[in-house]
């Protein structure tokens, strides 16, 4: 089957180029209805924030969803140092060394927007010697440096910031010319874009599904509640796309599709695994089984909720999880190809 690889990259250029560190995430769902609306597709949002499309089917009774989170990891304000620094506590779960040295933007709750740099308090070698490359990297050894001619704490109260102001960081999204993509947040900004090809796929080309298929774009995940509430109650089967983690010791590819057996939450559902891995197998997409000790999805999240619903997890391969991610297209387009087949299958 063919796809639009451009359409795809439009999509996730855009999504990428919104901040959307949980509890920020209002300008991305904006977004995100603007396509839904352009698709005339019906969505409902819910209370809180996320939303969920609906693409009719034959069965309306045995219902399908199918999810993604729009939010990311980032900071909020913790404090106003008396130099005019600020202390920042973390969004979602990440090594503060993968973010020493980013550029990153500070939202104001008044709607104001101001540039830094995080850096650790110690970021000079020539000043802070053996004492910059030892000082360990947590929370409370990092810091935003402000882009304003600022001296201590009142000057940035001036400005109009204030402790639980988010700090965005930025995305530094690049696509080569060999179909790597490097960017913050492909996790699970990826799977949003796939979801809403797939969409826009399955309408234009009047694709008629043998089950309705909800799409639940979820803002609370990397948090650990994102579809804990709110799922379609008609919903049998559940499937997060959301990443595989390539790495030391997994069996996961930035080249193919990932399907998650087990993560921190348990296994997920056999009987769907199953299906998944015979759905690739028929229809020639790559595809690699792993394991995640260290991971949890929306699914997780529906079913420790105590959702009664068969769950299964899939997604592109994203190196460096929570980090400077990388993928490649030839993942994006197998875990595009198993949605769809997926979507079509009784």
């Amino acid at each position: 089957m063919t796809y639009n690889e451009d359409k795809i990259k439009y999509y996730l250029k855009n999504i990428l180029s919104i901040s959307s560190p949980s509890g920020y995430t209002e300008k991305i769902m904006d977004y995100i209805k603007e396509e839904l609306h352009i698709l005339n597709v019906p969505y409902f949002t819910t209370n809180k924030g996320a939303v969920v499309a609906t693409l009719k089917g034959k069965n309306n009774d045995y219902q399908r969803t199918l999810s993604a989170h729009v939010d990311t990891l980032g900071a909020m304000v913790k404090k106003i140092n008396s130099s005019g620094s600020l202390a920042i506590d973390p969004i979602g779960g990440y090594m503060m060394n993968s973010i020493e040295g980013e550029n990153c933007t500070i939202e104001t709750l008044h709607g104001k927007t101001f540039t830094g740099t995080i850096q650790s308090t110690k970021p000079s070698v020539h000043i802070s010697g053996s004492l910059a490359r030892e000082l360990p990297r947590t929370a409370d050894n990092m810091e935003v440096i402000l882009d304003e001619k600022i001296s201590s704490k009142e000057d940035v109260e001036q400005l109009g910031i204030n402790v639980g102001d988010f700090i965005c960081f930025d995305a530094r999204t690049i696509i080569t010319e060999k179909g790597f993509i490097k960017s913050r947040h492909l996790d699970d900004k990826a799977s949003v874009a796939i979801l809403l090809y797939a969409i826009k796929h399955m309408v234009e080309n009047n694709i008629e599904l043998p089950y309705t298929t909800n799409i639940f774009i979820s803002n609370y995940e990397e948090v650990g509640h994102g579809a804990s509430a709110s799922i379609p109650d008609k919903t049998k089967e559940f499937v997060s796309i959301d990443m595989g983690c390539p790495g030391l010791d997994q069996n996961s590819s930035e080249y193919s599709v990932c399907i998650c057996a087990k993560d921190s939450s348990g296994p997920y559902d056999l009987g769907l695994r199953k299906k998944l891995i015979e759905i690739c197998d028929k229809e020639n997409i790559d595809y690699k089984v792993d394991i995640y000790p260290y991971y949890g999805s929306d699914a997780s999240a529906a079913l420790r909720a105590g959702w009664d619903i068969k769950t299964a997890l899939i997604g592109a391969g994203i190196f460096a999880s929570h980090g400077y991610e990388r993928t490649h297209m030839d993942s994006i387009l197998c875990t595009l190809d198993l949605i769809i087949k997926y979507s079509l299958t009784e």
